[in-house]
């Protein structure tokens, strides 16, 4: 196990599950999921580190993965006690051992009150955790609404203007998320237009995203006109902690005339049908188109979401 001395600091990796206890003395939402992680093989020991002050956790750090991946997909977890210094040198030791070599290190995300800037805590809280990545050279990417559909909320009854069918096969959904990506307000898809194109980034997305998904792909619907021509299409699924609207869309040619409000009380309905306690959603404070239909469809905002990412 490797394990740093730096003047009264210890910084390691966690030794095993038996140092949970330890590894969770810092509160964060993510806590009780950490030990299920670790069994399920989302999260590994080596990935889990502490920073000690004597017998004191001082600050932590940990990165989750899905399972079978041999590098972590994202960094989920950093608290700082003390000091911001604390945390620097936390990441300066960790990130080495967690990254592979020459890679770029993964996206840091934080859930977050939705009211965070307006409590000195809070806020203050936020801005050490970006003040200890940004000067470990992340840069802050996008902040996020986290949404959540509770039951009881009223669904709209079907217009009758769009009808609802299963994917008949993985084509017809690439062909309709590549057309979906072009005039995209959402911040990941915009950045890996610029690295591929709308196709490659359909295929990959489906490929890493979607497949993976424990529930049935047979939840997936594709919205059409009453002719069959196909507008959008809804992902509800499960995400392995909750029932979710994975990505939804509707194609350019078809935007303008309020369907989204229509594919997206399919996808909840389809959800809620199951007897699900919630159905969760995300969208990019910039994106208010999509707030906005979150919120007409009775959405609300339970958290907030700060992206951070090394170049």
């Amino acid at each position: 196990m490797t394990t740093l001395h730096h003047t009264d600091l210890t910084l390691r990796p966690i030794s095993g599950p038996d140092e949970l206890e330890l590894f969770n003395s810092l509160p964060y939402v993510l806590n009780k999921e950490v030990a299920n992680d670790l069994a399920e093989g989302r999260r590994r020991p080596e990935w889990l580190w502490l920073a000690l002050r004597g017998d004191r956790v001082v600050a932590r750090a940990a990165w989750w993965s899905r399972p079978g991946d041999e590098h972590p997909l994202v960094m989920d977890i950093l608290d700082i006690a003390d000091s911001t210094d604390d945390g620097v040198r936390l990441l300066a030791a960790a990130l080495p051992t967690v990254v592979a070599d020459g890679a770029t290190p993964p996206e840091y995300t934080r859930f977050i009150p939705p009211d965070w800037r307006d409590h000195d805590d809070t806020r203050r809280a936020v801005q050490d955790r970006m003040e200890v990545l940004e000067r470990t050279g992340a840069t802050l990417f996008v902040e996020r609404l986290r949404l959540e559909w509770r039951p009881g909320t009223p669904i709209p009854a079907p217009t009758g203007r769009l009808t609802f069918r299963p994917v008949r096969e993985p084509g017809e959904l690439v062909d309709l998320m590549t057309l979906v990506l072009d005039g995209s307000l959402d911040a990941h898809s915009r950045d890996e237009l610029t690295r591929m194109t709308a196709r490659q980034a359909a295929e990959e997305q489906y490929q890493t995203e979607l497949l993976r998904y424990p529930s049935p792909a047979e939840w997936w619907r594709i919205a059409t006109l009453p002719d069959g021509e196909p507008i959008g299409f809804v992902i509800p699924a499960h995400n392995g902690y909750n029932p979710v609207i994975a990505y939804i869309g509707v194609v350019p040619a078809h935007r303008g005339h309020g369907y989204i409000d229509e594919v997206l009380a399919a996808g909840t309905r389809l959800l809620a049908d199951q007897g699900v306690p919630r159905v969760r959603a995300a969208t990019d404070v910039g994106n208010v188109p999509m707030a906005k239909a979150f919120a007409r469809a009775g959405y609300v905002t339970f958290e907030r979401q700060i992206d951070m990412t090394w170049s």
